[in-house]
């Protein structure tokens, strides 16, 4: 598998059309069932290809989903990058928060799933390049990785994670639910309303 090096943008991993395919499809089943309950033979079930077919393109499950995790967070590389380069502390957070919010909506179960999923949080908390990468994004939202902004940080996560895909919001539109998250989460990162 490929994984990024120190310096390393996700989004510069490349992958072939036959391992985006087996992400795509990877990605809906561990949404639905989490990363426990998807197995590589329902992966090669759903994409109507032999098991084999996808060991082929990803050897493990944990391959599949280190690829589905770098995949996803190379959708916030660009705002993280232009965040970290705004001179304004102020204006790099709320960028960032917009951009976030903007991505959890967009993919709200995926949003989820990828971030409260056991096994997920096991493999980020296991592989530098995810740590390094969500260290560098909660020191734009929160300020410095100190034990006081842990809190605020983990916080802002589940505020946004759950926000997005708690079923007592399941019937409100995307720009609405936006806007109230954005009121709510600037508040945690003591942006003006």
């Amino acid at each position: 598998m490929t994984s990024p090096r120190s310096g390393t943008r996700f989004s510069a991993i490349r992958r072939t059309a036959a391992q985006t395919r087996v992400l795509d499809a990877a990605l809906s089943l561990i949404t639905e069932h989490g990363v426990s309950g998807t197995s590589l033979q329902m992966i090669a079930d759903a994409m109507g290809v032999t098991k084999a077919a996808v060991y082929r393109q990803f050897k493990t499950k944990d391959e599949i989903v280190l690829a589905l995790t770098e995949r996803e967070l190379g959708r916030l590389e660009e705002a993280l990058e232009a965040a970290e380069a705004e001179p304004s502390a102020s204006r790099a957070r709320e960028l960032l928060l917009h951009r976030v919010i903007d991505e959890a909506v967009e993919r709200r179960r995926a949003a989820a799933t990828l971030q409260f999923d056991p096994v997920i949080v096991r493999f980020l908390a296991d592989h530098p390049p995810f740590q390094q990468f969500i260290g560098r994004l909660f020191a734009v939202l929160i300020g410095e990785n100190t034990p006081q902004a842990r809190l605020p940080a983990a916080m802002l996560s589940g505020a946004i994670a759950v926000g997005v895909m708690h079923p007592l919001v399941d019937d409100i539109d995307d720009d609405t639910l936006r806007s109230q998250l954005l009121f709510y989460t600037k508040k945690l990162v003591d942006l003006p309303e």
